[in-house]
């Protein structure tokens, strides 16, 4: 009697550690589902995030390329209808580079601005800055102005790198300490000056039409590593 007793008490006991082990499984089990469930919400809304920054980033790049093709067009018919006639000054209808020959701002060999080059800038940079911020994607897209000066191949390369230096330099320190105009201070947080020497000349002949002075822009970047990411 006694060892059915204890057989039956054995069988209960046997029975609950059973059921405490499928309950403890499916406790796992319902963790695991759980976590998964945490982990597939997550990746989705990964996922949804990487898809908004890059149309963001898409419609970045497109209003910085719409502002890129406008703005050269811009600037050249200002300048024309703007500028006294005759005026020496050149702009790229693709790049919106703005040439201007060095002998309208300085003497022969001199990083010293004339006051013809004065009087030049005085009439250039108001309109030239003004384009620049009538509208928001232009000043959005133009993340520097770099006035770039050059030389022709003649002359020691070393001395025309840093007369052009030198020159860059005497035309941003003009616009910024003598010229006063309505977008003068956002004006002066983009300009950056820059010496190109002879870098970009003929390297056989003087061709005077290397010696200048170019305003040229670096459009804002934008954050391309979302296009590498495939929603």
């Amino acid at each position: 009697m006694n060892d059915l007793f204890e057989s039956e008490i054995n069988d209960e006991i046997i029975e609950e550690q059973d059921t405490g082990i499928w309950l403890s499984i499916g406790d796992l089990m319902s963790g695991l589902l759980m976590f998964f469930a945490l982990l597939f919400v997550t990746a989705m809304v990964q996922v949804r995030e990487t898809q908004e920054e890059l149309q963001k980033s898409q419609k970045e790049l497109q209003k910085y390329q719409e502002a890129f093709n406008n703005l050269p067009l811009v600037i050249l018919n200002t300048f024309q209808q703007e500028l006294p006639p005759g005026t020496e000054v050149k702009v790229d209808p693709k790049t919106g580079d703005v040439n201007i020959p060095t002998a309208v701002l300085f003497d022969q060999n001199s990083a010293e601005l004339n006051p013809q080059g004065k009087k030049f800038l005085q009439q250039l940079i108001p309109v030239y800055s003004r384009i620049i911020f009538s509208r928001e994607e232009f000043q959005d897209a133009v993340r520097h102005v770099i006035v770039e000066g050059h030389t022709s191949s003649e002359g020691e390369q070393d001395f025309n790198l840093r007369l052009s230096l030198q020159r860059a330099a005497a035309v941003t320190d003009y616009i910024s300490s003598e010229l006063e105009f309505a977008t003068k201070s956002q004006f002066q947080q983009k300009l950056l000056a820059a010496g190109r020497g002879e870098q970009d000349a003929d390297p056989k002949t003087d061709n005077p039409n290397d010696r200048k002075v170019v305003f040229r822009f670096q459009l804002r970047r934008v954050n391309l590593q979302n296009f590498l990411t495939t929603p």
